[in-house]
């Protein structure tokens, strides 16, 4: 069972916010202030197999995470951490299409903490700020796309 889920709606065509949480750029855009992300490496557009790298500034410390996307089809991906905070990190995106310009997005992420004391408590600190988080991605997601559609 998935340690957190979160849905939205948003009023746009699925392709379109589909494609905007496959834009590599747009991590930075969803992530609330005042957590910093800095993009190493990753292809613009996602797709089956690609890799991100890239370091969450939260605070004083930074925070190196990679991760692989996967299971790429019209209506899904996710990213799996590869390396970083914790032991097992899966996010699954799905996209819905409740209309033709309505959009039903949900997440799903499964989380192992990591066995170090300090990345474990780091790990607790982090889900903990999910429901804030993902409040803050699906209100971003649905001013963005409001504004500068596809």
């Amino acid at each position: 069972m998935p340690a957190f889920c979160h849905e939205f709606m948003v009023d746009a065509p699925l392709r379109q916010v589909r494609d905007f949480h496959r834009y590599s750029a747009s991590m930075g855009a969803l992530t609330p202030p005042p957590v910093m992300v800095q993009l190493h490496a990753a292809p613009d557009l996602l797709g089956e197999g690609d890799e991100m790298d890239f370091t969450l500034q939260v605070g004083p410390l930074p925070i190196r995470w990679q991760a692989r996307i996967e299971q790429v089809s019209d209506t899904q991906f996710t990213d799996r951490q590869v390396s970083g905070p914790f032991r097992r990190w899966e996010h699954t995106h799905r996209f819905e299409a409740v209309s033709p310009f309505r959009t039903r997005v949900q997440d799903a992420i499964e989380i192992e903490y990591a066995r170090q004391p300090l990345w474990r408590a780091v790990g607790w600190f982090m889900r903990l700020n999910l429901p804030l988080l993902f409040a803050y991605r699906g209100w971003k997601t649905r001013r963005l796309l409001a504004r500068y559609p596809i």
